[in-house]
């Protein structure tokens, strides 16, 4: 059971251990959104996210005996390096059973933490399947990611942290994968202030959280298809869903593509790195209606490889005007390709890349292709250099992003 006693007892158990993660106020967010917002750091915790809390609490309520016969679990990566990290300071062995498509530097930082990796399947459940064969074959004590009562227990001590650095919080947005860190946050939150309202916000192409709240009993997904990896979970826990049902007052779903925008928001107005499953309570904001409340948004983790980074950076760019390419057919002849560089830098575009391409037809001397990949200011300034390239005789062809990754 999830009670006041309970939250108590992991807030003493964490002291010492957890990093502080104090609010910060968001003045960018709070102007474009029209509510007060403070986002609650998590991605600056030990290991890069809340997952300590709730692996290093849970590990403490075990006996000598649980301990012994070693830790094992599945994981999309962060509670891995919760679990390993926890275990290490326990002095326990650890087995974490990963998907293969887990980010490289969250494998390699379980993996520092002293935790033997075993990588297997696409998905979440896919590694939990294995996990829990694992445990029955070997003994090993299982430290389920999310679907235990002491694990939700430890990721709710954020609401503590919460209302103590603002105490007139109106809406608290969270994560929600398979619903650990949602129901603890959620049912403090409500023994705290139950006026307070807790939102939670799942991906559209894993949301079987809401799935779930909608039918009453736990959905499971056929698949999930989503860039937060984190929160990729087909069925939510049973064990913690009666909490979400209670104290959750409402899901946001979120599109990948809004992600690929908060990621440019937190790195450009706040200078942090916070991997998609984080993002999408920063996603949410825009969904929310201006009232001037006081939000905050929990930004559950930031371990994300610099891969992924580079491709969210490029696809938000593109996404918002200030990277684009177009394509223009020009005669082969001298001084064209001047002329069209011209035409772009007195419009103010900075030319990244020129690509040109003399056999795009049969008659050379009759046209050749120029595909002029540049930065603007955004899709006014986009458009105004397109409308000068049409000024000047030449019929501009924006590419298409498919286009252009192909």
């Amino acid at each position: 059971m999830m009670t006041l006693d309970s939250f108590k007892a992991a807030r003493s158990v964490l002291a010492g251990v957890i990093a502080k993660t104090s609010l910060i106020y968001s003045p960018a967010f709070t102007k474009a959104t029209g509510n007060n917002v403070y986002i609650k750091p998590e991605n600056m915790q030990i290991t890069g996210a809340y997952k300590i809390r709730g692996a290093y609490f849970k590990i403490s309520t075990l006996s000598e005996e649980e301990k012994a016969k070693g830790l094992i679990t599945a994981s999309a990566g962060n509670h891995a390096q919760g679990v390993a990290y926890a275990a290490q300071a326990a002095g326990v062995k650890a087995v974490i059973v990963m998907p293969t498509t887990t980010p490289l530097v969250k494998v390699n930082n379980t993996k520092d933490y002293g935790a033997e990796v075993v990588l297997h399947g696409e998905t979440f459940d896919d590694a939990a399947a294995l996990a829990s064969q694992l445990s029955q074959e070997k003994g090993c004590t299982y430290v389920h990611p999310f679907n235990d009562p002491a694990i939700a227990t430890g990721q709710g001590t954020i609401s503590y942290e919460i209302f103590q650095d603002l105490p007139d919080v109106d809406v608290i947005l969270v994560p929600i994968g398979g619903g650990g860190l949602a129901s603890g946050v959620s049912t403090l939150a409500k023994l705290l202030n139950p006026s307070v309202k807790v939102l939670g916000v799942e991906p559209v192409g894993a949301a079987s959280m809401k799935a779930s709240v909608e039918a009453g009993h736990i959905v499971t997904l056929p698949t999930v298809n989503t860039i937060a990896d984190g929160v990729a979970v087909k069925t939510p826990g049973d064990q913690i869903f009666p909490y979400i049902q209670q104290n959750i007052d409402g899901i946001i779903t979120i599109e990948d593509g809004e992600l690929v925008d908060a990621f440019l928001d937190m790195t450009e107005k706040h200078k942090m790195i916070v991997e998609n499953a984080g993002l999408l309570t920063i996603a949410a904001l825009s969904h929310l209606k201006a009232e001037g409340k006081n939000v905050v948004s929990i930004l559950s983790g930031g371990n994300m490889d610099v891969i992924t980074m580079s491709s969210l950076i490029q696809h938000g760019l593109i996404n918002r005007g200030r990277v684009f390419t177009f394509s223009v057919q020009l005669p082969d002849r001298p001084g064209e390709l001047l002329n069209v560089a011209r035409i772009v830098a007195e419009a103010n575009g900075n030319i990244i890349k020129l690509e040109h391409n003399q056999f795009v037809s049969i008659n050379r001397q009759s046209a050749v292709e120029l595909r002029v990949t540049l930065e603007a200011f955004g899709h006014v300034h986009k458009q105004s250099i397109l409308n000068a390239m049409k000024e000047n005789g030449y019929e501009a062809r924006e590419v298409r992003t498919a286009d252009f990754y192909t």
